[in-house]
């Protein structure tokens, strides 16, 4: 069946050679082999049935041909999906996108000096492009040439599927470097017209640069984009977004925010907890601090320091029982790991010497003096309570707050 196969493709001229030039004897002389002994005619008709044409441009992975190579074809994008370390495509596009030291102008000038020719511009210079990228003009040259090779794939090409969510990453990434935030936004956008395929790494980049400048109205933003385009929010995300409203002291954004993740069935994460039960702490909410714990303990029976911690406040914060804030100490110190204990002793100095006054400062100038008052005499009691139960564990009760 694959002799027929092979019969059926070959032109009429090659049919007519002999079988014993396409199945020379072993008696065949050897010097000249079987091409010497063709017709003219074979000949033509041999290089015009096997020639190969390659693509135009060494290296073009961009175009359909080689969009194997890469995954750059991707059909329907993972929204979950996040950047791994190792990327599907070719290192010799890395090596030639590292070591290039053309600037962003000139790169943008073959690209499109490529589309016009109606040829796909390699691979290389793609991605030398978005790893040259430093300044906002450079990332508005970057996304005009991504939205000419989107046309480019889709009306030469047929190609209607997006780039690969890691090219999105990448771009996202280049916007961050070089200030352009704005177009950063725009890659988040499940429909655009640059072929860009957002998923939630996209917008952790966004929301980590957010973090490290403690941007709450970009983090908004990110989130009401994430919101609008179905990126679905991840337990890493509800960590992140933790952080920036802790550091920047947006307790109602992070409970509202706190709530909307438990409602979606986002698996929080223990850091997530600690962050949230330490928060409410610090603003005197006992109550908030029983109800996260009771969410926490879903997910783990342990208890960490943070979280353990904010339990004890809450019971000084109830001021019925320090004896039993005492109790929950000695417990958390018995359940804890060995390098872990020597942060019970750290966390305690610092719940005698800075929690009161961190929480009297949301008190009603009028309610101060008697908060303090009240908590400075549970917290005596409590820690007096831990030396008669033989806890070996060293508190300097002088630094207790004795002014507001």
């Amino acid at each position: 069946m694959y002799a027929a196969s092979i019969s059926r493709r070959l032109p009429r001229a090659l049919l007519r050679i002999s079988k014993d030039l396409l199945n020379p004897s072993p008696l065949c002389p050897a010097s000249d082999g079987i091409e010497s002994s063709l017709t003219a005619l074979a000949k033509r008709a041999l290089s015009r049935s096997f020639s190969f044409h390659p693509c135009h441009g060494t290296g073009n992975v961009l175009a359909r041909s080689q969009l194997w190579t890469i995954n750059f074809q991707k059909t329907e994008c993972d929204p979950n999906y996040s950047p791994v370390m190792t990327a599907n495509y070719s290192s010799e596009a890395n090596t030639e996108s590292t070591t290039s030291c053309e600037s962003v102008q000139e790169l943008y000038e073959k690209m499109l000096k490529s589309v016009e020719a109606r040829t796909m511009p390699p691979n290389a210079l793609l991605w030398s492009m978005i790893g040259s990228c430093s300044n906002q003009e450079d990332i508005k040259l970057l996304f005009e040439i991504l939205q000419k090779l989107r046309i480019f794939r889709l009306s030469n090409l047929r190609i209607h599927e997006n780039f690969n969510c890691h090219l999105c990453v990448r771009v996202v990434e280049a916007c961050i470097r070089a200030g352009a935030i704005d177009h950063g936004l725009m890659a988040l956008n499940k429909h655009n017209c640059y072929g860009l395929s957002p998923t939630i790494g996209s917008a952790h980049c966004l929301l980590k640069y957010a973090k490290e400048h403690n941007d709450v109205e970009l983090m908004e933003k990110i989130i009401e984009s994430m919101t609008r385009n179905k990126l679905p929010i991840q337990p890493g995300t509800a960590d992140i977004i933790f952080s920036i409203c802790y550091n920047t002291n947006q307790w109602e954004k992070l409970y509202t925010y706190a709530e909307k993740c438990v409602k979606a069935g986002v698996k929080l994460r223990k850091s997530s907890y600690d962050i949230w039960m330490d928060f409410a702490a610090q603003v005197g909410d006992s109550d908030a601090i029983w109800k996260i714990n009771s969410l926490r303990g879903r997910e783990s029976k342990q208890y960490a320091v943070t979280s353990g911690f904010a339990c004890i406040k809450a019971f000084l914060l109830e001021g019925k029982s320090p004896e039993r804030a005492a109790d929950a100490i000695r417990h958390l110190y018995q359940n804890l790991p060995e390098k872990k204990k020597p942060q019970v002793q750290d966390e305690l100095q610092r719940l005698v010497s800075e929690w009161p006054l961190e929480v009297a400062e949301r008190k009603n100038k009028d309610e101060r003096k008697a908060f303090v008052d009240t908590l400075r005499n549970d917290i005596g009691v409590m820690v007096s309570s831990l030396v008669n139960k033989g806890l070996d564990i060293s508190v300097d009760l002088e630094k207790l707050p004795q002014k507001v």
